[in-house]
């Protein structure tokens, strides 16, 4: 007989069952007996003792008999004090169980997912016994995919342990971790909400089916309901029931939205929504699903058991008595007059408050506001239909169509997939009749395989290309319904799929937008939109797509409809926004200064439009009508090329005869085809020379010439009449006959090369030398001739006349010019790049350094410039970062080194005193602080401990101090939890959406002078620390949990350094001040600029409105900037330097220095810091420069469409 070693191991009773573990320091048990599973305890020799269970015995050994006594004793006690209080336990269905591999053990594990907890068992019997190896608490735990060899792994990771399982297939993997998130989820959920919602008893029970301790609620009903009725209630859609769960949508829970349920409470709920309701029918906590959701859909979508008092009500009079209920506190009042068919976004006949809400609002019921926000997509039946309704529907019987069409199954299709769908279609018989679409399957069957209320449709979709199938070409259509199901359906001709489309199309599409249905449409339907005259409220719109135009029916609109050409619009971008807990995705259109947001019933339908509406408003063909268009009709590409070389070429020689890379013109050219709109130009990016050759390449490759082949005899033969006058009358008369987009872009190419040539002094381009280079461009001849060039020529020369371009305008282009060309060379860098205070460890007159910062530069870029000019080293392992110090030097935190440095500084006009902020350059961390964190992460630990808390603004229930809290980091996370013994946390911080700085203001008159304050988009959270260690501890574990441990570039990447090495932009040369020669120069500049002043004065007595008077005071500022630095010039040394930068010249020149306009750049002697000129306290950096630093940040970026606002004037 085999003999059984014993094994030593740490036992535990804890009253419930026998746990033994490797050692008393381990937390996961290598196996659980519960009591429940014991049968009895005897007594064996040699200090020994049986667990006796129905599946095995268990023998363990003692050192003492004293101690295998008590053992037995306080075993068989509990099993006597079982016995006498045994009930029969209900058998809990797991959420999940199966078996696994499990790293570590050669046979698989039955795993078991029940509640909160994740059970390893031997095998199956094992767990139905009670008998398992350890238990995994979900409150601790997470779950992620491991990327393995093995694809089917996954782990689950604790603190203290993780636990690597792979599956059999790569299904069942993602169901595992799909159920073990669901789970953490719940486990970790905050019952805050819940029990002050509970704190009205009716809501202590489901609405629906009366089940106890409900947690979810539909938050527009405002009912609370159970999980099982939350399932039914969303299968009615967004429109009729938003459903929300009490303990995992935290954010949605405003104090508002928790008092609306307390007061109104489920009872005062069901006395409106269940007031006709009989005894048999009501719904029971064990009712079927299939009832269930019957019951729901009866009771709300249908209305069947609500009170009646309303019925005898018009729709006119509901809405009369809504705009009165709403601006009284009787919300129960407003509630049934909504339910009962009154219209949320109903006229009030007051301009101002034009809706129900707006009304709330301005009688400051937030009660009332809350309510209707919440149901502002809603749209219940009245419990009688009127008159209106009888048309509509004696309409929709009118219309009867019937015939063979290709069905797909119901699915989500698009466009890449419906190949594929089409594949699996059949033919069905169909028949529209009385608003509703049936499909059967063959003309003689008499039930239905599914029928669609065409009331009901949101979005219509016709696709004009056909597909094929075996039996020849399909011309399709998709209908999208709100409950997020698509039914796609094919016609064999183009005729009968128009037929089919426009009779569905009229059932609905209301009467006041059947001008839609007139149109070529592509895509017709209802969608949600906001635009200027109303931006506080989503309203419904009805609108149709017709090649690139977006035709529209808007609510309280007095024009019948109204359009937006696609291609010309000036902004198409899409945003993500959160409403009611969910991500709500929103497409913003701007055309003409006209500005409109719009949103679909669901994801699908928006998806639908947001991709008709993008491939619409692209580029389409190689026509110059067929181009993205700004607001004055010329194609975006003409105008970002132009912008560009009017703000860096104007001063550069030979601007249009230099030829660019062709690689890098190929690029820029698909760059401008793929998305003209969102596609920026960039100084120091891209090269001059290689825009001047897209320009000429663009003009010279569009279908048909700028100035059409049509016309080239007219042109030439002009040039016979030598009047001048005569000839000119000419070329307007041909511009006039030219196409509307040609128009619009010869007047702006021929007004740019005007603007070129009058700095030909300069760039050496004469109106000649450009006719020379533009001529084959506009004409498309592949040989220039003498008369084409002589035309072009006359257009430059002419350009005033020509066009009728005012005085005013020509003096503007002059001046600004004049601000471009004459002052280049005093500048430092191109437009946008500004001079800002930095200091190197410490704020000191003597650790100062101005220097220019570009509105691309990283903090890597400046933070290496700094130590650069400082010749600072740093010590091996050390890092260096630059940080922005705020709020009276009180807050601080170090930016990334991929941080963009101008983005943050802009971010300053935001605080009370933006003058007291200012970055500073020093040492943050050392290689072995990072190292300890990155070690402590390997080994699973985290980062945890007592902090005070206070948030500001406080909320309800909590007080104005500092609490103690237990605070975790772990997984992007920050946790707080009430105390260390918690198992569910009260908040929870995401790392990414969370700014964290070191120190705490003084006003908050925190405990103790260490801390960290958190910032977000609504709240401030402030935590103090026991200590200066360890708040050094938390806040380099948060910054490098925020970046996961990428807090510096890699070993071996070439360091970033700014541009103030290679004075050379874009092809410009940036002449230092330096030298006599150099002051000379300067002395030049300051004549310039007095010469300009003066003739704006001159001009303003002449004309007061043709010259901007902010221009004046730009051109004061030069002037006095560049006296001052001749001064400096005359009294400094004249030994050679370097000119890294300006450090702690003239204050009034960096910082009152006009938007554009770039600074001097010298380097003073290190020995000579005594003599030097410092900012004082009272040269803090004042708000107004930070506004014009936000204009230039902007202007950096989106520099076409800026052009079009006339930033740059033409």
């Amino acid at each position: 007989m085999l003999k059984r070693m014993f094994q030593k191991r740490w036992v535990k009773f804890d009253g419930l069952s026998i746990s033994y573990y490797n050692n008393e320091k381990e937390m996961y048990s290598k196996g659980i007996i519960p009591l429940s599973a014991i049968s009895t305890v005897r007594v064996q020799g040699d200090n020994k003792f049986e667990v006796v269970t129905t599946q095995r015995t268990f023998v363990f050994r003692v050192e003492k008999e004293e101690e295998r006594n008590d053992w037995i004793s306080i075993l068989l006690n509990a099993l006597k004090s079982q016995s006498l209080t045994s009930q029969s336990q209900a058998v809990v269905t797991p959420e999940k169980c199966g078996y696994l591999e499990l790293r570590g053990y050669k046979a698989k594990i039955f795993t078991v997912l029940s509640g909160n907890s994740v059970w390893l068992c031997k095998n199956e019997q094992d767990f139905k016994s009670g008998l398992g190896i350890t238990i995994i608490p979900m409150n601790v735990a997470n779950v992620k995919q491991v990327d393995r060899t093995v694809k089917q792994s996954f782990e689950i990771i604790t603190p203290y342990r993780s636990f690597s399982f792979t599956a059999e297939t790569e299904k069942e993997k993602q169901d595992w971790i799909e159920a073990v998130q669901q789970s953490i989820a719940e486990t970790l959920s905050d019952y805050e909400v819940a029990e002050k919602i509970w704190f009205n008893e009716s809501n202590r029970s489901c609405a629906d089916c009366k089940a106890p301790d409900p947690d979810w609620a539909s938050i527009n009903l405002c009912v609370v309901i159970c999980k099982k009725c939350a399932g039914q209630h969303r299968s009615l859609g967004p429109k009729d029931s938003k459903v929300r769960s009490l303990k995992m949508d935290a954010s949605i829970w405003s104090n508002e939205l928790i008092e609306l349920f307390i007061v109104i409470g489920n009872k005062r709920a069901n006395d409106f929504w269940a007031g006709n309701l009989q005894k048999d029918e009501e719904l029971h906590m064990d009712s079927p699903v299939e009832k269930r959701k019957n019951f729901i859909t009866q009771k709300y979508k249908e209305g069947k058991f609500r009170k009646t008092l309303l019925a005898s009500l018009t729709k006119e009079e509901l809405n009369k008595a809504l705009c009165a209920a709403v601006v009284k506190p009787d919300v129960l009042e407003t509630m049934a007059l909504l339910f009962s068919g009154a219209d949320v976004m109903c006229a009030t006949g007051d301009p101002v408050h034009s809706t129900p809400y707006l009304l709330a609002k301005k009688a400051g019921q937030s009660l009332q506001m809350e309510f209707l926000y919440h149901n502002k997509f809603s749209d219940f039946p009245q419990h009688d239909i009127h008159s209106e309704g009888v048309l509509s529907q004696e309409s929709s019987q009118s219309t009867f169509l019937c015939d063979f069409l290709y069905q797909a199954p119901s699915a989500a299709s698009k466009l890449s997939s419906e190949k594929k769908l089409l594949e699996e279609t059949n033919k069905k018989w169909c028949v529209l009749e009385g608003g509703f679409l049936s499909y059967y399957e063959n003309d003689k069957s008499t039930t239905p395989n599914g029928t669609i209320n065409i009331n009901e449709v949101i979005c219509l979709a016709i696709h004009k290309e056909d597909f094929y199938l075996n039996t020849g070409p399909i011309f399709i259509f998709e209908i999208y319904l709100p409950s997020e199901r698509v039914f796609l359906f094919g016609a064999e001709t183009s005729q009968a799929q128009r037929k089919w489309t426009e009779a569905i199309a009229k059932h609905f599409v209301p009467l006041f937008a059947e001008n839609l249905t007139e149109a070529d449409y592509d895509l017709i339907g209802q969608l949600f939109y906001k635009d200027c005259h109303a931006l506080d409220q989503w309203r419904k719109g009805w609108f149709a797509m017709d090649k690139s135009s977006l035709h529209f029916c808007l609510q309280m609109q007095e024009v019948q409809g109204d359009r937006m050409h696609l291609r010309r619009l000036q902004e198409l971008t899409i945003s993500t926004m959160v409403q009611n807990g969910e991500k709500l995705d929103v497409l913003l259109l701007v055309e003409k200064g006209r500005t409109l947001y719009i949103h679909g019933h669901t994801k699908l339908d928006f998806t639908v439009w947001h991709t008709a509406i993008e491939k619409a408003a692209g580029t389409d063909g190689n026509a110059l009508q067929d181009q993205q268009l700004s607001k004055n009709d010329v194609p975006i590409i003409v105008n970002s090329c132009i912008a560009f070389v009017t703000q860096y070429g104007l001063g550069c020689k030979y601007i249009y005869q230099k030829n660019g890379d062709p690689l890098h013109i190929s690029e820029l050219l698909e760059s401008f085809k793929k998305d003209a709109r969102s596609f920026k130009l960039r100084a120091g990016k891209h090269q001059l020379e290689d825009v001047t050759a897209v320009l000429k390449s663009f003009l010279s490759d569009i279908d048909d010439a700028l100035l059409t082949k049509e016309l080239y005899p007219y042109w030439i033969s002009a040039l016979d009449t030598q009047d001048d006058k005569e000839r000119i009358k000419k070329y307007g008369a041909f511009i006039r006959s030219l196409p509307g987009v040609n128009r619009a872009t010869l007047a702006a190419i021929i007004e740019h090369l005007y603007r070129v040539q009058k700095c030909s002094e300069i760039n050496h381009m004469n109106a000649h030398n450009l006719a020379l280079v533009f001529s084959s461009c506009l004409f498309q001849t592949k040989g220039q001739t003498s008369e084409e060039v002589n035309v072009i020529e006359d257009l430059i020369n002419n350009y005033v006349e020509i066009f009728e371009v005012k005085e005013d305008q020509v003096k503007q282009m002059d001046i600004e010019n004049s601000f471009i060309t004459k002052w280049k060379d005093t500048q430092v860098s191109q437009a946008g790049d500004l001079l800002i205070e930095v200091y190197v460890e410490r704020k000191e007159p003597d650790c100062s350094i101005i220097i220019r910062i570009s509105p691309v530069m990283e903090a890597e870029e400046l933070t290496n410039d700094i130590l650069a000019i400082k010749n600072i080293i740093p010590a091996k392992g050390d890092i260096w970062a630059t940080f922005e110090v705020i709020e009276n030097e009180e807050l601080e935190r170090p930016l990334h080194y991929k941080e963009n440095v101008l983005e943050q500084v802009l971010q300053w006009s935001s605080l009370a005193e933006p003058g007291s902020a200012y970055l500073v350059v020093k040492r943050f961390l050392t290689a072995d602080t990072i190292k300890h964190c990155s070690d402590r992460s390997t080994l699973g630990s985290i980062k945890e401990g007592i902090l005070k808390i206070k948030e500001e603004p406080s909320k309800i229930l909590s007080g104005n101090k500092f609490q103690d809290r237990y605070f975790v980091l772990r997984d992007g996370f920050l946790f707080l939890y009430k105390d260390v013994k918690s198992s569910k946390h009260d908040k929870m911080f995401s790392l990414s959406s969370v700014k964290f700085y070191r120190g705490v203001k003084k006003k908050m008159k925190p405990p103790t002078s260490w801390g960290l304050t958190a910032y977000s988009e609504k709240h401030h959270w402030h935590l103090c620390c026991d200590s200066s260690q360890t708040q050094t501890e938390w806040m380099t574990s948060i910054f490098i949990a925020q970046h996961e441990y990428d807090i510096w570039p890699p070993a071996g990447k070439e360091r970033k350094r700014s541009i103030t090495k290679n004075p050379k932009i874009g092809g410009l040369p940036l002449i230092p001040i330096q030298h006599e020669g150099n002051a000379t120069l300067a002395r030049k500049n300051i004549e310039s600029a007095r010469a300009e002043l003066e003739r704006l004065r001159l001009s303003e007595k002449c004309d007061k409105e043709s010259v901007d008077s902010s221009l004046k005071e730009r051109a004061s500022m030069v002037a006095h900037c560049l006296e001052h630095k001749d001064d400096k010039l005359r009294n400094r040394p004249r030994k050679h330097r370097s000119f890294n930068c300006l450090e702690d010249t003239e204050p009034e020149a960096p910082l009152g220095q006009p938007k554009g306009h770039k600074g001097l750049k010298t380097l003073r002697k290190t020995e000579d810091r005594n003599s030097k000129a410092t900012l004082d306290s009272d040269h803090k950096l004042p708000s107004r420069v930070i506004e014009e630093l936000n204009v230039v940040l902007q202007r950096s970026r989106t520099l076409p469409k800026e052009l079009q606002d006339e930033q740059i004037s033409k």
